[in-house]
């Protein structure tokens, strides 16, 4: 029962310090600018609501240590070891929140200068995981150390902006993560620290959407949705199934693709292929509700992660 109670512990501390959180945000008035070219409508709608709520995510992640492997050293060592990427992708998303928040403005960090800042914790963290314990592509099946350090980076990268572009309304993120968790429970071999880090991502993200479920009291910013993506990331690697990323990422994925089409479709094409990208604005402006927009994308998600899921376990076995 000691999964139960680590559970419904960090969702409630999540609940109860998201609380806090939304008044002190609300008094200071740290709220979210709107893109002036995104959805006119959310001009009105959500430029009101405060951002930088994922911050508690850190917060949570830090308590969840003490009740899930009590104050032993190795239980201490092997949590920070799986928290460190996470919490770093945190800290780089805060630092964009907070730039948009002093300029008040709905852009931060210039595009290259948040790569570069990404690829500098991500480089050193996937080096270091490929040559210490290894990088495996499935269970049994380990990389080349360089390999490993270059192919882990990519998709890790790649995993940060992916949630960060789905992170768009009200409660699409959250609960995908919290589908991409429950997966990562089910289909990787996790065991001690790592399956209780991962339990406690459900639960803070669970209770994330207590506040941030239509209509939003709180946006988990640029802060939350590293955080998460950290999370998922560092799921698969401790899991040795660094392909596991494309079930437990599957919405993420066509939302950042959906980007990537456009982008080229503009560029290359001088046409569009969507209204507006990620895809969810694309939805929007076809007069889909935004309640409607993130159902659909949850069973979207929940579906893709099935099929993949069963895909690669008939594979390989796991």
């Amino acid at each position: 029962m000691k999964f139960v109670f680590v559970l419904l512990s960090v969702m409630l501390i999540e609940i109860s310090l998201q609380s806090w959180l939304i008044g002190a945000l609300n008094r200071k008035r740290v709220t979210l600018a709107q893109k002036a070219y995104g959805v006119q409508s959310r001009i009105l709608t959500k430029s009101s609501t405060p951002s930088m709520g994922g911050v508690v995510f850190v917060a949570g992640a830090l308590l969840s240590i003490p009740l899930a492997g009590g104050f032993s050293h190795s239980a201490w060592r092997e949590a920070a070891l799986f928290w460190f990427f996470p919490v770093l992708a945190a800290a780089i998303g805060f630092a964009d929140d907070w730039v948009k928040f002093v300029r008040s403005s709905s852009e931060g960090f210039p595009s290259l200068y948040k790569l570069a800042a990404q690829a500098a914790i991500v480089l050193p963290w996937t080096g270091w995981i490929a040559f210490s314990k290894g990088i495996s592509l499935w269970p049994g099946f380990t990389l080349n150390p360089w390999i490993g350090t270059i192919l882990g980076a990519f998709l890790a990268i790649g995993m940060l902006n992916a949630v960060n572009v789905t992170d768009g309304l009200d409660g699409l993120a959250a609960g995908s993560a919290v589908f991409s968790l429950a997966g990562a429970l089910i289909l990787l071999p996790l065991e001690g620290p790592a399956f209780y880090a991962v339990l406690s991502g459900l639960a803070l993200c669970g209770g994330f959407l207590w506040h941030n479920a239509y209509p939003a009291r709180v946006f988990m910013g640029d802060v939350g949705s590293h955080f998460i993506a950290g999370l998922i990331t560092s799921a698969v690697f401790w899991g040795d199934y660094l392909i596991a990323l494309v079930p437990l990422g599957f919405i993420f994925g066509l939302e950042i693709l959906s980007v990537s089409v456009q982008l080229i479709a503009i560029y290359g094409f001088k046409t569009k292929v969507f209204l507006m990208s990620p895809v969810h604005h694309h939805f929007e402006l076809l007069g889909w509700s935004e309640n409607i927009i993130v159902t659909r994308f949850w069973l979207v998600h929940g579906a893709g992660m099935a099929v993949c899921g069963a895909l690669f376990s008939s594979l390989w076995g796991n």
